[in-house]
């Protein structure tokens, strides 16, 4: 494990949350009036169809979330954060934030407004057109994904959309707020009650076992407070459900964590299993919730055998480290529980072999559970092993 010390942003440590990349938090939500108006005429406009992918990266988009990001990327953004990780303007920017243009792609116009809906066809934004180009797909997979092997979901996905997208600023509809906050303005504000001025954010999408809470626990030690801010948007088919990971982490930190050190937020965001470039996006977007660090454990973002063990780490210093993308990294290796040593423990502080550690894939763990064959506390709290064991119990179908 690393842990980097210097402060993001700022000469010095001040008072306060990190600011958003690019300064300031870009807002495009609608205001009620704006909404309204643009409710009433919509029906006249060409209207797209968005995934949900997309659908998350525009409510990304108008909460500020992509600071300093206003739209869906133009080509001379796409092509730089393709090659060069980067917007055309030098702002480090590692993912494509572009929209398919679907069926639309040879009747839009550059300066037309269109309505955005989602699949089932409810208003959720609007985009004034300034570009419909055309993707060069291999080239993005091999440079985002390292991959263009479409047995990975990102590079599947990437090419079921087609090269054409539409690219713009966007207006978005506000959402209604929940019961735990999920865009920057509502997060910022929950870490800022607390007085807190360092932040360490952990990005999850499945429930945190004991791995996960040694590497929260060992960053808290180092900050202010933590932010677990598991995503919530689309994921492969057989991640646990975010109704049942929501559960998971609500349980684990009433029994496991001081209350007055952990917010726990959303992040509406979809997985792409981009791996390297997406761990550092992950990063970026929570400095844009208020996180002063991030952490940047074991095989981040990724699937299958695509990506090396700490690829993510390499390519956070070679992007420039907290210097350049304004967050800090907390660097941590493989980790799991020690029979011997009685404790979790990393490769770099535990001396024992293979049978000594408890190490479970998420595939065996789904295996053990729908086999209805207990989890290891050595693995995961008592309570968070009974709330998966309950949900796949649920889901299994009834023998008849």
């Amino acid at each position: 494990m690393t842990l980097e010390s210097s402060e993001p942003g700022v000469a010095g440590k001040e008072v306060g949350l990190v600011s958003p990349l690019g300064g300031t938090l870009v807002d495009l939500l609608m205001a009620p009036d704006e909404h309204a108006e643009f409710s009433a005429r919509a029906d006249e406009l060409i209207s797209l169809r968005i995934s949900e992918t997309a659908s998350a990266d525009l409510a990304l988009l108008g909460s500020g979330a992509y600071s300093p990001i206003n739209g869906f990327q133009g080509r001379s953004d796409y092509t730089s954060v393709v090659e060069h990780a980067a917007l055309s303007d030098g702002t480090p920017w590692t993912l494509p934030i572009t929209l398919p243009a679907g069926d639309h792609g040879r009747t839009l116009r550059e300066g037309a407004v269109v309505a955005l809906r989602d699949e089932g066809g409810h208003l959720l934004g609007a985009l004034t057109v300034t570009e419909i180009y055309n993707r060069d797909l291999e080239a993005e997979a091999r440079e985002v994904y390292r991959t263009t092997d479409q047995a990975h979901p990102g590079v599947a996905a990437l090419f079921a959309q087609g090269p054409t997208v539409v690219a713009g600023p966007v207006r978005v509809a506000a959402q209604p707020a929940g019961d735990v906050p999920s865009t920057p303005a509502e997060t910022r504000a929950a870490l800022t009650d607390r007085g807190w001025s360092t932040v360490v954010g952990f990005q999850t999408r499945n429930p945190v076992h004991r791995a996960h809470e040694y590497l929260t626990k060992v960053a808290l030690e180092q900050v202010d407070g933590l932010l677990l801010h598991p995503l919530s948007g689309v994921t492969k088919g057989d991640d646990v459900p975010f109704e049942v990971r929501m559960q998971c982490y609500r349980v684990l930190l009433d029994g496991y964590y001081p209350p007055n050190r952990v917010v726990l937020g959303i992040f509406p965001g979809a997985m792409r299993y981009a791996g390297p470039r997406e761990a550092i996006y992950h990063g970026q977007v929570r400095r844009n919730y208020g996180c002063s660090h991030f952490i940047i454990g074991r095989d981040a973002a990724g699937v299958g055998n695509y990506y090396g063990t700490y690829d993510a780490q390499t390519l956070f210093d070679e992007l420039g480290g907290a210097e350049r993308l304004g967050f800090a990294a907390y660097k941590f290796e493989h980790s799991f529980y020690c029979r011997a040593c009685e404790s979790m423990a990393s490769t770099k502080t535990c001396p024992h072999g293979a049978d000594d550690r408890v190490i479970l894939s998420g595939t065996r763990v789904r295996e053990m559970l729908t086999r209805g064959d207990p989890i290891p506390h050595e693995f995961t709290r008592p309570e968070v092993a009974e709330i998966l064991r309950a949900a796949y119990a649920v889901a299994e179908p009834v023998a008849g």
